[in-house]
């Protein structure tokens, strides 16, 4: 499984799959109150692992499966030992080559899957994955031991899905572990709220996001700057740098710091980078890297600018653009009117180079009409 040609869901090219991970870097607290439930022997059945996305979160669920997986059935308390102080489980642990390789039979993994017919991944986890947790747990527990389900996202299931997993929340098998991937809990049905405990993993301080890099090859030349554009995800961090995002992003503040004179040009030649080889990658990121100049524009008119700097000039443009809460106004408003553009835009398959050249003259006009107020 481990050479599987076929598309992960959440595997980032030429970067360790999460399952591949064994150092997780950043959550202590979440390790912490995990192990302590299991130490206490109050280990909730279902566990919600929520936060940004990537930030560690399936890392995490990953070392979860693996340690419950490598820990001795309970027995005599004779022989009883001493209570672990960390989820680490060695790299030459059968538990953990199995697991990488995807073939542990107390695990189980639910998510999108290949669609044949289409030769792409389902858009969702559908019912028909779920119905296969029925065959695995009508196996017995290798060894008497326990037994794992990863839900990767949970976010990704639908209605059916989630209704089948309710159910099995309501009555869960004895000794299994069920653990939820969300990026956004609050999409989630109520009642699989209701019935999880909740881990929460944080965004990565710059010097953590640096370390967690590290670790899967890259090297940081502004860490601060690419933790602060990156929300302290990991997983952005890495799709930024490997699409030059700081370098986009001061692209994007030198033509709105030339608002309202904007220079045309420029903006035409970055317009015309939307199309092409890495066309929908970079306009994904350039998507995201509007709205979040737009949201720092507002925040700073808003008297809560913020206290990191990713490019140079950046401080000086967000304050000269929106001065007081009234420009603030109107940079959020305009963040609400181009995200509600970029979703059109997708939908009805619009020009990608012509979006980014319409979102750009919107932000010039907007920068216009606050400094003629």
């Amino acid at each position: 499984m481990a050479d599987d040609p076929l598309p992960e869901p959440d595997r980032i090219v030429g970067v360790p799959h999460p399952r591949e991970t064994l150092t997780l870097i950043g959550q202590a607290e979440a390790e912490a109150a995990f192990l302590d439930a299991f130490n206490r022997d109050k280990l909730h059945h279902a566990w919600l692992i929520t936060g940004p996305r990537g930030v560690g979160k399936a890392t995490l669920a990953w070392r979860i499966a693996r340690f419950l997986l490598s820990q001795p059935p309970k027995g005599d308390a004779m022989f009883a030992t001493e209570p672990p102080t960390t989820l680490d489980t060695p790299a030459d642990h059968p538990v953990t080559r199995r697991t990488i390789a995807l073939a542990e039979p107390g695990l189980f993994l639910l998510r999108r899957a290949w669609d044949d017919k289409k030769k792409a991944l389902k858009t969702v986890i559908t019912v028909d994955e779920a119905r296969k947790l029925k065959d695995f747990f009508g196996l017995s527990a290798p060894g008497g031991g326990h037994r794992v389900v990863i839900i990767d996202s949970a976010d990704e299931m639908n209605i059916n899905t989630s209704n089948a997993i309710l159910k099995l929340l309501e009555e869960p098998p004895a000794n299994c572990t069920l653990l939820l991937i969300s990026h956004t809990p609050s999409r989630l049905l109520p009642t699989i709220r209701s019935r999880c405990r909740t881990l929460r993993c944080a965004t990565l301080a710059p010097g953590d996001l640096a370390a967690a890099l590290s670790l899967t090859g890259e090297t940081l030349q502004t860490p601060d700057a690419l933790a602060e554009l990156a929300d302290g995800s990991v997983g952005e961090a890495l799709r930024l740098t490997h699409l030059d995002g700081l370098k986009l992003y001061q692209t994007l503040t030198d033509l709105t710091d030339g608002a309202p004179n904007m220079d045309r040009a420029r903006l035409l030649a970055l317009a015309g980078t939307m199309v092409g080889r890495g066309a929908v990658e970079r306009l994904d990121v350039t998507l995201r890297l509007l709205n979040t100049l737009m949201s720092r524009l507002a925040r700073t008119g808003a008297g809560l600018p913020p206290t990191v700097a990713i490019t140079r000039g950046e401080t000086a443009m967000l304050h000269r653009l929106s001065p007081g809460p009234w420009a603030a106004r109107q940079w959020a408003d305009l963040q609400q009117t181009l995200s509600a553009r970029a979703a059109h835009g997708r939908a009805v398959n619009l020009d990608p180079s012509a979006l980014i050249l319409d979102m750009g003259l919107s932000i010039n006009q907007t920068a216009a009409q606050i400094l003629r107020a």
